[in-house]
Parts: structure tokens; sequence; C-alpha cells
């Protein structure tokens, strides 16, 4: 047993020696696939500039490009990045170089933290104003809804700054009555009415504690989405997390395709069902004119389209979204809905049997222009993807299509599924943490842990003779242990405070050994001859280790569960070590005394 189990370690510990080579991953803009053209032109580029490299391919629409060496890597991007232009993204990357035999059966090297891999920092800043005049925008439709309801009639109702909506009344009466409604249904807001000049107007705006509210809202639940949206890129140990009062902190670390990453957690996409206004002059449209009411808005080919400007259902609705292909082979997004969106659509849909209703896709980027106060500026770009008569009443579920590619309907999904971002943000800082950081870092802990076990595995020979040879034997085993299971665990990710947890775990490993060896020395003062001894030292000695071990792993499982980012890594190793030590401390020594020992006539132990 203790063979198989050291021997499946090693064998999984074995492709973290290989390593990994510096890459370059090549993807196309907004989901879309390489081909051969653009793998051609990559090779040229190369060529051209002389840069040597291990291998390119294209695999799963996208170019991998091994180096040798970082300093030709970063060379490449560049100039790869010169050859391509804006339609592809272009990200510095690590490769695994396992072997395809050890990949056969499932073998892959340790996943390492951004502290010892490098990987990519996010920092993010959440667009209040934009989560303000969407709010305001609610509260103005809610305002409309509301007034009809009681049958009162206002002239107009618009956004009144940032943070209030004002209701423009026909007269005296219906402005007290409007008030004493709107007030009754909106405690978070404060009512001021004036009537000067036969004016009648009646602004709310929301209170401090609401805005607060509302804010602190938007951020953590763009951090819950992103924090989503990374699960879905599959990333090991990320960190997502609040900094300041508006920005967010996502840590990538190991990420395979950080130019994916960064295209999936930018993008603030979400749809909007929108009823088609058919009765609108498209000649008008085409001018910019739109009816009162409606809104021009561009489909893919750049046509205008008109749509009514009172949304139908946003993104906030939506629970789940898949890509899939409809009978023509043809992409398409499914959507569900919850149970309040699956209502607004099925009365809707059931009131327009006939009508044309819209979906439109809605995305905020970069527009690499800053507010003085340094402030992303960020540019809201929105296009008809799909319009489809109502044919019947439509419920939870439905589907969307006129999708450009099987790629982008994924990614479209994707985003949906993971959320609608309650308000945009911006990337206003990246960092990649290259691999010679990274490299160096490993470099020390190696180092440290050599150290320690240099220092350990002498200490034990010169005071424990040949039982110092077993504890160092079974030292040796313990590390190659901790290093497959960490191997063959997912979700485990090896970071600067994981080495930490391996050097503190080989001198608890030598602990449980001192303890069976001073137990045997005991033994053998009272006269015991040395197979009693031997038996006596690890029967008496277990209790006392396991004692010590439980208790040490009950602190290491308390960090794992309230600790984040590097405490979490600690505790990794260090339970892993634990469970580890004691199977080679107490098993793995016991079974070479035995081979030495065992069946034999004895007088003297060398201990």
């Amino acid at each position: 047993m203790v063979i198989f189990a050291i021997a499946a370690a090693a064998l999984y510990a074995l492709p973290n020696l290989y390593g990994e080579d510096p890459a370059i991953q090549i993807t196309g803009a907004r989901g879309a696939s390489v081909d051969m053209s653009t793998l051609d032109t990559v090779t040229k580029a190369l060529d051209e500039e002389q840069l040597s490299r291990k291998s390119i391919a294209l695999e799963n629409g996208s170019i991998l490009v091994r180096f040798t060496d970082t300093d030709t890597q970063i060379s490449a991007r560049d100039i790869i990045s010169e050859a391509l232009g804006k339609d592809s993204i272009v990200a510095l990357n690590l490769a695994p170089a396992t072997p395809d035999w050890l990949e056969a059966i499932g073998a892959a090297p340790m996943k390492l933290g951004l502290d010892l891999r490098g990987g990519v920092h996010f920092l993010m800043e959440v667009d209040m104003d934009a989560a303000m005049e969407k709010l305001v925008g609610q509260q103005e439709e809610g305002f409309r809804s509301d007034l009809r309801e009681e049958r009162i009639r206002y002239r107009s109702i618009r956004s009144a700054g940032s943070d209030g909506v004002e209701v423009l009344l026909r007269d005296a009466e219906q402005l007290a009555q409007a008030k004493t409604v709107l007030e009754a249904k909106y405690p978070d807001m404060d009512f001021t009415d004036s009537d000067s000049n036969g004016r009648f107007a009646l602004v709310a705006r929301f209170k401090e504690t609401r805005l607060q509210e509302i804010r602190n809202y938007a951020v953590e639940q763009n951090i819950t989405i992103l924090r989503n949206r990374v699960n879905e890129l599959g990333v090991a140990e990320p960190l997502v997390q609040r900094q300041g009062a508006s920005r967010i902190v996502v840590e990538l670390p190991g990420v395979q395709d950080t130019a994916r990453a960064k295209e999936i957690l930018g993008a603030t996409a979400t749809l909007e069902f929108r009823e088609v206004d058919s009765s609108a002059d498209l000649a008008a449209a085409a001018s910019g004119r739109a009816p009162a009411g409606s809104e021009i808005k561009l489909d893919r080919d750049g046509r205008p389209v008109v749509l009514k400007k009172r949304v139908i259902l946003g993104g906030a609705s939506i629970t789940d979204a898949s890509s899939s292909a409809d009978e023509y082979g043809r992409p398409q997004v499914n959507i569900s809905l919850d149970s309040e969106g699956g209502n607004k659509m099925a009365a809707f849909s059931r009131q327009n049997i006939g009508k044309l209703m819209a979906t439109v896709f809605a995305e905020y980027k970069d527009s690499g222009k800053r507010t003085p106060e340094g402030k992303v500026i960020l540019d809201k770009h929105e296009e008809v993807i799909n319009q489809a008569t109502i044919q019947s009443a439509l419920g939870r579920n439905f589907r969307i299509t006129g999708i450009d590619s099987a790629a982008e309907a994924h990614n479209l999904a994707l985003l949906l599924r993971a959320g609608a971002l309650i308000a945009p943000i911006s990337i206003v800082e990246e960092r990649t943490i290259g691999p010679s950081m990274g490299q160096q870092n490993i470099d020390m802990g190696i180092k440290a842990c050599i150290t320690g076990m240099i220092a350990v595995m002498l200490f034990t020979l010169v005071y424990y003779r040949r039982f110092g040879l077993f504890a160092n034997m079974a030292l040796i085993a313990n590390i190659v242990l901790i290093v497959g299971v960490m191997s063959m665990i997912p979700g485990a990710t090896m970071t600067l405070p994981g080495i930490a947890g391996i050097v503190l775990t080989v001198g608890m490993a030598v602990d449980a050994n001192v303890l069976i060896f001073e137990r045997i020395r005991e033994e053998l003062k009272d006269g015991r001859n040395p197979q009693q001894a031997i038996h006596q030292g690890y029967a008496n000695a277990f209790s006392t280790i396991a004692d010590a071990n439980i208790t040490t792993l009950i602190t290491a499982i308390i960090l794992f569960a309230v600790g984040t980012g590097a405490i979490k890594g600690f505790a990794v190793t260090l339970s892993i070590g634990i469970l580890t030590s004691m199977f080679t401390a107490i098993i793995g020594t016991r079974c070479i005394v035995n081979l030495v020992y065992g069946g034999k006539r004895i007088n003297k132990l060398s201990i």
C-alpha cells in the first residue's frame, strides 16, 4: 500500500518537473475565431523578425505560440500585435510542457498562484453616474405607471439631475394628489412641490441613506457577478474584492487564456427587449427624426430601427442562458427568465401578437478618454441583433437569433448567465505579473524548503543514526505525496504561503518520528528487547501524535474556511501536509523498520 501510494503520487507529481513554456495566446475580438490566414500572418511576422519559436498551433479557435524564453515572448507579442491590429487580442501566457503520455492519464502540473506563476491583475472602477442614471430611468417608469393607475394626468416626467425625478402636472389639485400618492409609495425619497408662474412641478430626490445603499449595492452586486464570470472561466483561487468606495480588484492567477479573461470580465453586456414602432416613418428615421416616445437604434447592418423607449424587460430578469444552434445550424441563445420577468413577458406578448419585438444588445466600452478627475469615460454601444414577430404568448423560456457566430453566441450566453452588471465597470489599471517574477519566488521558496530539509535530515541522521535514515526516507516520500496530491486536486493552488506551509510540514513530520524514536529509547532503557521496544514505541506514541496533528488540522480547516487569498493557500498545504506526514511518519517508517528488523533476532538497535 505504501509503495503504491508513493508511486502514484510520484507519477502525478512528475509533470511539475517539465515546467511551462512562455507562450502567446491569440484570439479573435468579441469571441470570433482566428483561422489559417491569421496563423500565416503570425508565422510570416515572426519569420521576418527572425524570432525563433518552439511551436505554433491553431486549436479550438485560437493560436498558441510557444517560446524558449520570456524575452523572445515579450518581443514577439509587440510584433504580432502590430501585424494583426485590433481584430485580434494578443496576450502573454504560460503553457504546460507536460508530455502527451502524462496528459493521457490526467496528470498535470500544480496550479500556481499569481505570486508564483504570474497572471493578470485588474483594478476596475464602477461607474456610479451610470448606475444612478439607470435607477432614475426606472423611477421615471415607476412614476408613470403609478400616476396612470390613479388616473392622475401629468404633462411630463423627466430626470432632475443625477438623483431625482421631476413631474410636471396640469393644475394644483393634481399636484397635491400626485404628491400624496407618490409619498406613500416611495418613503425613501424627499418630495418638493412648487406652483409658481402657472408651472405645477413635483421634484422627488433620493434620501442620502438610500443613495449610499444604492452605491454599496452597485459595487457588491458587481463583485458577485464578476465572481460568477470568473467561475465560468474556470480560474482556480481567484481574488475578487472591493477596494475603496467604487473600485474592485480582480486577480487571476494561472489563467490559460488571459485574452478571453479580459474580454469577459471587462465587458458590460446585457439585453433589452423592446417593442418596434411599426407606425414610424422609416425615411424620417433615416434622417434622425423619431416620433415622441420612441428612439432610433441601428441594427448590425447599420439600418435604422425605431423602437419604443419603454423597455419590456431587461437583463436583470434573466436567470439562465445557453448557446446552441437552430434546425438550420444558425447560432442562437436560449433565455430563461425569473417568475416576475416571465409574467411581464407573457402579459406583453399576449397583448401584442402579430407585432414586432426587438432584442437590443447593449455594451459599455472604454472610449480612451478620461474626465478631469482621471475617471475612464465609457461609450455605450447598442445594436438591434434581432427582430421577431410575436406569434403567440411567450413564457419564461424563449430564444433569440440573429447572432453572427457560435463563438459570439457562447460569449453572450456566458455574460447573461453570469449576470448583467448593475453598473458599467472600466479597467483603470491592468498589470501582467510576468513569469520571471514568479520564478524568482519559486526559486526562493524551493531554496528555503531544501535548506530546511537538509538541516532537519542532518539532525535526525546524527542523533538517531539508522532510524534517522528511516525518518529521512519518509520525509522525502512526504514531499512527493504533498506535490502529487496538490497536482491531483483540481481546485488546489500553490502560492508562496503554500510553500511556507510545506516547510512547516517538514518540521512537523520529523516531530512525529522524534516522539516515536524517543519512546523506543525509553522502552529499551526499561529492559525490553528490541522487537518489543519497536512495537511499544509505535503503539504508545500514536495517540500523542494523533492528538497533536488533529488539533493542528482543525486550525488549518478554520483558516481555510474564514481566510482569503494567501491564508487559504497556506491552509491547503498545511492540511495536506498534516495528513501525508502522519501517513509517512507512522506507517511509512514502520514499514521500513519492519523490512529491516522484522522477523529477525537482534540484540541492539541503531537509534
